[in-house]
Formats: structure tokens, C-alpha cells, sequence
């Protein structure tokens, strides 16, 4: 219940400050929603599996946002920043269809 009040308020909280992102944190951004968006559906599946477990899900989200920010990061830094954020993007894309893959058979046996 409180993470759909938190949800919830998270949204409006965002609909109503629209809040910017500093110009140099923008390359960033879609990266580090990739990686959540990994954390949210691998999550998920280990709720379905009845093995979920809240710390290992915030270490996994919080890590899985800093790694993927941090792969980028040292690709700019050395002048590869677009293939390395490719690279991070199809990793994760990977991961997250094997989640809904696997939360897909899970909920409708298919």
C-alpha cells in the first residue's frame, strides 16, 4: 500500500514541480531508466517466484542505475560514450524481455 501511495505521489509531485535535468546529466537520463526499468521487472519476476526480498531490490535498483551511469561515464571520458551506451541499452533490453519472457509464462502459462 505504500508504494502506491508513493507512486502516486511521486507522479504528482513531478506533473506539478516539472522538474529540469542540468544539460550535462541529460545523456544520462534514458541509461539510468533502462537500468530501473531492469531492477522494476526482475523485481516483479522474483515476486512471482515467491522469492522476493525488498533489500536485495533497492540494492539491485540503486546499483543497477549507478553501474550502468558509471559504464557510460568512462565511455565519454575516453570518447565512446554513444557505443558504450548502446551497449548498456541492449544489455539491459535483453534482461528486462527475459523477465517479461519469464512473468509472462508465469502469469498467463503461456
Amino acid at each position: 500500500m505504500y508504494a502506491i501511495i508513493g507512486l502516486v505521489l511521486g507522479i504528482a509531485l513531478g506533473l506539478f514541480l516539472q522538474p529540469s535535468l542540468p544539460p550535462q546529466l541529460q545523456p544520462y537520463l534514458p541509461i539510468a531508466i533502462v537500468a530501473a526499468l531492469d531492477a522494476v521487472f526482475g523485481g516483479f519476476r522474483a515476486y512471482l517466484d515467491a522469492v522476493f526480498d525488498d533489500k536485495v531490490f533497492v540494492v539491485s535498483f540503486i546499483s543497477n542505475v549507478l553501474i550502468a551511469a558509471l559504464i557510460v561515464w568512462v565511455g565519454d571520458l575516453i570518447g565512446v560514450g554513444t557505443q558504450l551506451s548502446t551497449a548498456v541499452v541492449v544489455v539491459l533490453g535483453i534482461r528486462i524481455f527475459t523477465n517479461v519472457a519469464h512473468i509472462r509464462r508465469k502469469l498467463f502459462h503461456a
